[in-house]
């Protein structure tokens, strides 16, 4: 199997995005939600990724809005992937024409259902906690995403992933793809480096 994918969720600046592609990123997201105290201005993001290589991929997260918001970000940021983490419905992943993941927020095993109904590039299954929107530290039941990758080859697991147990999970859940936040921060919005470097050396090495 080739090495699982890693991307590192919740960027801020310009000098944590190029410490996660030095450490070996494959992925860096950007949250444009401002709830959140990840969240990272349009402006702010367009500069990062400006300084970016291009084989990163770089992933707009965006939790229930609008279309003339969504086109926005597309527009200014340079993004080329969009992950929906709200409650957007398929036909509204589908309207903008790059490449889509959804999240899912695992409560159990009817996710399962849930998740066929939308024909994405990747399903992202993160834990569930009340009034959180990721980033929480929190896990679910790996057992779930394991069945999940029975229905897609390309899954990406998140919630509660550290540099101390990713290794396990991507052995026991064999996913496409992986998503960290607060695993690899110092303090919310800022990553730490060597958490960076032993985060995704832990990950990649897993299922070789």
């Amino acid at each position: 199997m080739s090495p699982v994918r890693v991307k590192i969720c919740g960027i801020t600046s310009v000098r944590d995005a190029l410490a996660a592609v030095e450490a070996g990123a494959d992925a860096l997201g950007f949250m444009f939600y401002e709830p959140s105290p990840r969240f990272v201005s349009t402006h702010a993001a367009a500069e990062i990724i400006r300084e970016l290589p291009p084989f990163i991929a770089k992933v707009g997260v965006l939790v229930d809005a609008g279309q003339e918001t969504i086109q926005h970000v597309i527009d200014v940021c340079g993004i080329d992937t969009l992950q929906f983490h709200g409650e957007e419905s398929p036909k509204f992943c589908r309207h903008f024409g790059l490449k889509t993941i959804k999240a899912f927020r695992v409560r159990g095993p009817e996710v399962l259902e849930q998740v066929k109904h939308y024909e994405a590039v990747a399903w992202l299954l993160d834990s569930f906690v009340p009034g959180a929107l990721g980033g929480t530290g929190a896990t679910f039941n790996w057992d779930i995403a394991s069945d999940a990758t029975a229905l897609s080859p390309r899954v990406i697991l998140a919630g509660g992933l550290t540099p101390e147990n990713v290794a396990e999970a991507v052995r026991r859940v064999r996913p496409f793809g992986i998503d960290v936040s607060s695993g690899v921060e110092s303090a919310p919005g800022r990553k730490d480096a060597d958490k960076l470097r032993t985060f995704i050396a832990a990950a990649k090495s897993a299922n070789l």
